[in-house]
């Protein structure tokens, strides 16, 4: 019986990549502006390039995008990039409604709900925050905070011990199947992949785990009330 539901946080319980790339080519163009050298598909594409080698973490994309580009360092063109892609972002930040409605109904079920992310410990309070869904989660842990990322099961295990959990009462739901579906099985915990499908691999690889039974595939997150 499932005590404890544990979630991702980006793009499973809000958009967190089409967000970010809207905030990006606004970035961009605002550091053309006012003098990156290039062209906005020019900057883009290496910026996109630097979070691709740095990882979206990695806080200093707009440096080395300056400095690749113009050649040298340009605190005011980097700023105006930071700017317009925070400003962007966080304009066009929202839940879906079953996101709220899904969390509601958790709570009113007496399921205790946790999240489990990798990124840095403020930059994913802020949105828990700004998105007003902090109160929902009896725990939050960070792959900052303790020091260690998904799919490494001890994150998993710290989560469930601080909310007083079993993996064998415990259900992880995530986007990614490396980080969250893999991370869960390794940790002993039944997961539920949203918004993909498990390829002919991915299920050979949970089979050869012996966990294959425990994975569900969920289109949508209200799809949760009715596995429940």
């Amino acid at each position: 019986m499932i005590r404890a539901v544990f979630f991702d946080m980006d793009d499973t319980l809000y958009d967190t990549s089409g967000f970010a790339a809207i905030a990006r080519r606004a970035a961009v163009k605002s550091m053309v502006h006012n003098g990156l050298k290039c062209t906005e598909d020019e900057g883009y594409e290496k910026l996109m390039e630097i979070v691709k080698e740095k990882g979206s973490n990695y806080d200093k994309h707009f440096n080395i995008l300056v400095e690749q580009i113009n050649g040298k360092s340009d605190p005011l063109i980097v700023v105006n990039g930071i700017i317009t892609y925070h400003n962007t972002k966080f304009a066009m930040l929202k839940l879906e409604p079953e996101t709220f409605s899904i969390l509601l109904y958790l709570k009113s079920q007496g399921y205790k709900v946790g999240l489990i992310t990798n990124g840095k410990e403020l930059k994913q309070w802020e949105k828990l925050v700004r998105l007003d869904m902090y109160p929902f989660f009896d725990d939050v842990v960070t792959s900052e905070s303790v020091g260690v990322e998904k799919p490494n099961p001890e994150i998993f295990n710290i989560a469930m011990e601080r909310l007083g959990v079993t993996s064998g009462t415990s259900l992880m739901v995530g986007n990614n199947f490396d980080a969250d579906i893999l991370g869960a099985c390794n940790a002993g915990m039944q997961s539920m992949l949203i918004n993909s499908k498990l390829t002919d691999e991915q299920k050979q690889t949970l089979e050869d785990l012996d966990c294959l039974e425990d994975v569900r595939e969920i289109n949508n997150l209200l799809d949760l009330m009715k596995i429940l």
